[in-house]
């Protein structure tokens, strides 16, 4: 199947911010969506930031990602990499209730910080893989999102991975949708803010220019851009992606590490 070239200029980026408790796996999400492998050691984050060309509904674009801290001891830096974000997945553990429940706060505190009543977010309910100690069942999961109107997707990071491009790519979509396409110069100010020495101390950034194209193909950078098609959020979360057979032949592998 023919794939369109990665324009190398004039592409829009979007910064996207990993939010939750500290354990949920937001740093296995952002690893296996970037680098394709599963990190399954848990390695507490303070932040990383990540760059990937990719193409969504025929459109490049630049994300750029924030993989964020989840503990308390680093409150202090939330508000100052939300006020950069242009969208932001929170990410909560379905085999921890107590993440789930902080999922009111992480919306509240986006919304006081951007000093808006709406802005796009995705709930992330993550590591669905360990069935045996699951605790959020995905009606509960879905009554959340409904609650602060925003869309809901269930994942896992543990090869084979379930929906973890798709996470991001819905959330560009949403912000596609909800925002207005941004103007270069408005573009670099964002660029250059979520960068170490400019606001992001203690940032370690991992510039990634492979992009995932159709076939999941690895491409390299090159030239125009195709035309923008209409997008659009599709809900696959009424399937259930792991049965109860596959649980107890060892999908899960009996290991609650880093998802």
């Amino acid at each position: 199947m023919a794939t369109s070239a990665v324009p190398s200029d004039n592409l829009p980026t979007y910064k996207l911010v990993v939010v939750g408790d500290g354990g949920v796996g937001k740093s296995a999400l952002t690893i296996q969506f970037f680098q394709k492998i599963f990190v399954p050691d848990y390695d507490p984050t303070i932040e990383d930031s990540y760059l990937k060309h990719t193409e969504i509904d025929n459109q490049w674009a630049i994300l750029d990602v924030l993989d964020t801290a989840g503990q308390e001891e680093f409150s202090a830096m939330r508000e100052q990499y939300m006020r950069t974000g242009d969208g932001f997945l929170i990410v909560f553990s379905v085999t921890d209730k107590a993440s789930f429940e902080h999922v009111d706060r992480f919306h509240q505190l986006i919304l006081r910080v951007k000093d808006r009543e709406s802005f796009p977010m995705i709930l992330v309910a993550n590591k669905v893989d360990l069935m045996h100690l699951r605790k959020i069942t995905r009606e509960q999961g879905k009554e959340m999102a409904t609650k602060h109107n925003i869309p809901y997707i269930e994942t896992s990071a543990k090869d084979p991975p379930l929906n973890v491009d798709k996470a991001f790519h819905d959330l560009v979509r949403v912000i596609r949708q909800q925002i207005p396409e941004k103007k270069p110069e408005e573009e670099e100010e964002n660029q250059m803010a979520g960068r170490p020495g400019h606001g992001h101390p203690q940032t370690a950034v991992r510039d990634i220019v492979m992009a995932r194209g159709p076939g999941h193909s690895d491409q390299e950078l090159a030239s125009p851009r195709d035309p923008p098609l209409p997008n659009c959020i599709e809900d696959h979360s009424n399937h259930d992606p792991w049965p109860e057979d596959l649980a107890q032949e060892g999908r899960e592998g009996g290991r609650a590490g880093r998802r």
